[in-house]
């Protein structure tokens, strides 16, 4: 069996609904014109594009977003980064929190920086776009993963007060601390989904405390299984497998489970098997 094409009617969870919000999370990583291509072959008529440079304590110098609109759907994509690139400033624990979302709770830093510096317009868009009640959707991958769980936070906790059909993250790292985590998981139950590849490492940073993880996790193991949670051993007994796996590889498996193709590769995966 294929993948099904992308449903523009789509509620709720679904397996294919992931792996196309996957592959939206990874049109944030083209330029405008190749967002622009994919987007109108996908049946979205009406797409914007955002670039913001910025100065950040840390390597990661400019914010990515689009927002493709068509009659029945809206999704709104931002642009993840290489772990290379991330990895120092998501472990420098001198990095203080700032408030999140009409003041609920504090978020790290940079994920704030950074998307305050694209969201004024994708706000204004979405809300220019959605002229036909279209169900609304947020993702991405790495960096992009976290601004799309704080963007979602923000059109709803903030002004107009406006609740996303869903948000699907691959590969988040802890975004913010336990009063934001719960007050999101609380206002997105059955709307968010936290994809997380085996040994993904950057699910693991920042340090806890005092940072923390949304909940809604669906957890890909080293043989590519989904689940909606993993006892404590049996997710140690996996991570150790995956780690062994790959040990003479030149690249760890750490690394190479963020990638998002190998996320994609295992949605497709159990697409196929369980359609």
């Amino acid at each position: 069996m294929t993948v099904p094409d992308l449903d523009h009617t789509a509620t709720g969870y679904s397996l294919p609904h992931a792996y196309w919000m996957a592959r939206a999370a990874g049109l944030a990583t083209l330029d405008r014109d190749g967002i622009r291509t994919w987007a109108r072959a996908w049946g979205f008529e009406q797409v914007r594009y955002f670039e913001s440079t910025h100065r950040m304590p840390f390597p990661i110098e400019d914010t990515q977003a689009y927002v493709m609109a068509g009659n029945r759907m809206i999704v709104v994509g931002f642009r993840g980064t290489e772990v290379a690139k991330i990895y120092d400033w998501l472990t420098d624990v001198d990095t203080p929190p700032v408030p999140g979302p009409a003041n609920r709770g504090f978020v790290h830093y940079g994920f704030h920086q950074a998307l305050q510096s694209v969201y004024p317009q994708v706000r204004d868009t979405i809300l220019e776009l959605r002229d036909q009640g279209q169900s609304l959707w947020f993702t991405g991958h790495s960096l992009g993963a976290a601004l799309a769980m704080l963007a979602g936070a923000r059109l709803y906790f903030e002004k107009p007060r406006l609740l996303a059909d869903g948000i699907y993250t691959f590969g988040q790292p802890r975004t913010c601390e336990r009063l934001l985590a719960d007050a999101h998981n609380e206002a997105f139950r059955d709307r968010c989904y936290r994809f997380v590849n085996n040994n993904d490492i950057v699910p693991h940073l920042p340090p806890e405390p005092p940072y923390t993880h949304i909940s809604a996790l669906r957890y890909i193991d080293a043989d590519g299984e989904l689940h909606q949670s993993m006892p404590l051993m049996a997710a140690l007994r996996d991570r150790v497998k995956g780690f062994s796996a790959d040990l003479f590889a030149p690249e760890s498996d750490a690394i190479k489970d963020h990638h998002l193709p190998s996320y994609l590769a295992a949605l497709e995966k159990n697409v196929t098997r369980t359609g």
